[in-house]
């Protein structure tokens, strides 16, 4: 008999913002693909009258996402956060159980795709009904708990005890769970990519649709344009490179930085004219699937999806040694490893791999290879998952 789910992702696309959380709307995904019943909640606070965030007032109070639908129950969510996050968790673990309870029926499992807002926002209705409840840490509430506000930790810790299962993508952050909590309550569960999804096979035509030079290397970073995501060392680094056969594209959701890259590409010897915002989760596929090189110079991560379906796509990568990044790059075999924050090692390393295609293919091959071998699927996560979930409501 399958196993029935309700799934709140505060972080979920909708029709305002499509790209947001595209992580949890493939987690979805794969728990429907593997045929178990699931009903989404992706909560939105009360929009303002006027302003940048007014145009969510016209978000409808369901949207269709093919294999599901997604409700947006509304909660209070006040600023400025650093003042009033607490208060939001509140207002959602007050508002949205209620929505549950005349929505759907009582689920086996509530899946939390993450610790705060959505696993603290359950819990009065899991302790209600006496449901499991699974949470995810991607990286954000324990990397960065210490800097959390007080209020804030104390329903991160609240949520952590309550939960049946804390499911952290990387073993990096299972490690940092374990402080928290006991470890049996803590399980790596890697989150991955789908290598059918990517045509491989038409990478020369992808690359004359995308007007990209089929002989050429090609770099692609993806990401928010911001320090986190070691903007600042691009910048430094793209000005002094001599790669006459490479061209560097960029895909990223805006972020601070994004004029300070055009800058550096004006100042160097590549285009500026592959710097794109806001594209599709289908054309982000052709982008990696023609890259030979992920950039990703990150100065803070989890264990970046990114780099999962750069390895679907057989593309190398290169990253930093932070967070879960070095579980997913065999450094030297799928890809280089690099200290983060280190502009001349990046210039070194770009350098040395983007003279090398051969040594790029070989490096995308191995890294599917890997991906595959590792169980680093959607279809092996759900059938992770699945696993914990009847384990519990076996108990």
């Amino acid at each position: 008999m399958s196993v029935s789910v309700l799934a709140s992702a505060v972080n979920h696309p909708d029709a305002v913002n499509p790209y947001i959380g595209l992580f949890n709307h493939r987690i979805v995904r794969s728990l429907r693909d593997a045929e178990m019943s699931v009903d989404v909640v992706s909560p939105r606070p009360f929009a303002p009258p006027f302003g940048p965030k007014s145009e969510y007032a016209a978000l409808p109070e369901s949207e269709d996402w093919g294999e599901y639908d997604v409700h947006h129950p509304r909660f209070w969510y006040l600023l400025p956060k650093r003042f009033f996050y607490g208060k939001a968790g509140d207002s959602f673990a007050a508002r949205v159980p209620r929505y549950v309870e005349d929505t759907f029926e009582v689920p086996d499992v509530v899946q939390a795709c993450h610790i705060y807002l959505d696993g603290y926002g359950m819990l009065p209705y899991c302790r209600a009904h006496d449901v499991p409840l699974f949470v995810i840490s991607h990286g954000h509430f324990l990397n960065e708990y210490e800097a959390l506000p007080g209020g804030v930790r104390a329903r991160v810790d609240e949520t952590l005890e309550a939960s049946a299962k804390v499911l952290c993508v990387s073993d990096a952050l299972a490690d940092k769970a374990t402080s928290h909590v006991s470890d049996e309550k803590v399980e790596t569960v890697p989150i991955g990519a789908s290598p059918g999804r990517y045509p491989v096979n038409r990478k020369r035509q992808l690359r004359e649709e995308l007007s990209i030079d089929p002989d050429a290397t090609v770099a692609l970073f993806v990401g928010e344009f911001c320090e986190r995501k070691g903007i600042p060392e691009l910048v430094d680094v793209l000005p002094r490179l001599s790669l006459p056969d490479t061209e560097f594209v960029f895909v990223g959701h805006g972020g601070p930085m994004r004029w300070d890259l055009q800058e550096a590409l004006v100042e160097s010897e590549f285009t500026d004219r592959h710097v794109y915002t806001g594209i599709t989760s289908m054309a982000l596929r052709r982008w990696l699937t023609v890259a030979d090189l992920l950039v990703l110079p990150s100065r803070s991560e989890g264990r970046p999806t990114v780099i999962y379906e750069a390895m679907a796509a057989e593309t190398a990568v290169l990253g930093t040694d932070i967070g879960g990044v070095t579980e997913q790059v065999s450094d030297g075999e799928t890809g280089v490893i690099i200290p983060p924050e280190a502009p001349r090692r990046l210039a070194d390393a770009l350098t040395a791999l983007l003279r090398d295609p051969n040594r790029l293919d070989s490096m995308g091959q191995r890294g599917k290879d890997r991906l595959v071998e590792q169980g680093w699927t959607w279809t092996a996560y759900a059938q992770r998952v699945e696993s914990l979930y009847r384990d519990a409501l076996s108990e």
